[in-house]
């Protein structure tokens, strides 16, 4: 069984960074297809970004093209999430996940979730 560990998350001004990294325990997701959503207070889960499982093909929400960018290390089974130039609407949990197919995953039928980690910007 796969688990899912989110770290990086924090307090930060608008205009700063932060990355956040997705662990992976109990398997190797080197072949899955890996993904970051967020869920602010008061409102739905949404998608943020997408990886495929090489690498090769990216997918961001609109909100966030050109401001973030999803990467992911297979040798170290880890997936991070760089967030540049962050707006105080980006202040939510950040969610990591996985899906056991090598394409990317937009949508939410993801096979591994983590906990999440808070991101909270302040203005």
């Amino acid at each position: 069984q796969v688990q899912l560990v989110e770290s990086g998350g924090g307090l930060v001004q608008a205009g700063g960074s932060l990355r956040l990294s997705c662990g992976a325990s109990g398997g190797t997701v080197r072949t899955y297809a890996m993904g970051w959503f967020r869920q602010a207070p008061g409102k739905e889960r949404e998608f943020v970004a997408a990886l495929s499982w090489s690498g090769g093909s990216t997918s961001y929400a609109d909100s966030v093209k050109g401001r973030f960018t999803i990467s992911r290390d297979n040798a170290k089974n880890t997936v991070y999430l760089q967030m540049n130039s962050l707006k105080s609407e980006d202040t939510a949990v950040y969610y990591c996940a996985a899906a056991r197919r090598l394409g990317i995953v937009v949508g939410g039928d993801y096979d591994y979730w983590g906990q999440g980690t808070q991101v909270t910007v302040s203005s």
